[in-house]
């Protein structure tokens, strides 16, 4: 078993854990004001509106700004690895760890990206992000 910590989806965060399941990236866009959100919310930040139902994205995007971790504070993180804010083609931001073949030191802001699923043992597929 993995020892990394899993996700615990709520009601909240459910719809988007099931896309992940299927492949598919999705973030909330409020039908008030029209707004996507992300992390999930269960009001709209911007407005204050409730109906905030999952629509998929692209999962294109750029690096906004990244962190290279050198210290793993719990077990079944191997160092280093690379977490980042990505800047979505759809005008909201994204969080997670940029894999692949790239070295920590050669990702850069402003980086084009594309989301990329792994599976997590004990949970299932989880979103990192990938060089485009």
């Amino acid at each position: 078993m993995d020892p990394r910590p899993l996700p615990r989806p709520s009601a909240l965060t459910a719809p988007y854990w099931e896309a992940c399941q299927r492949g598919e990236l999705t973030v909330q866009r409020c039908r008030d004001c029209g707004r996507r959100v992300h992390l999930p919310e269960p009001a709209c930040p911007y407005c204050g509106g409730t109906d905030l139902p999952y629509e998929a994205v692209s999962g294109r995007g750029s690096v906004h700004t990244f962190s290279v971790v050198h210290r793993a504070f719990l077990p079944g993180f191997e160092v280093p690895y690379v977490i980042a804010w990505i800047d979505l083609e759809e005008g909201v931001r994204a969080f997670g760890s940029v894999v692949g073949d790239i070295a920590p030191e050669d990702v850069r802001i402003g980086m084009p990206v594309r989301v990329r699923f792994d599976d997590l043992p004990g949970f299932g597929r989880i979103p990192n992000w990938r060089p485009a």
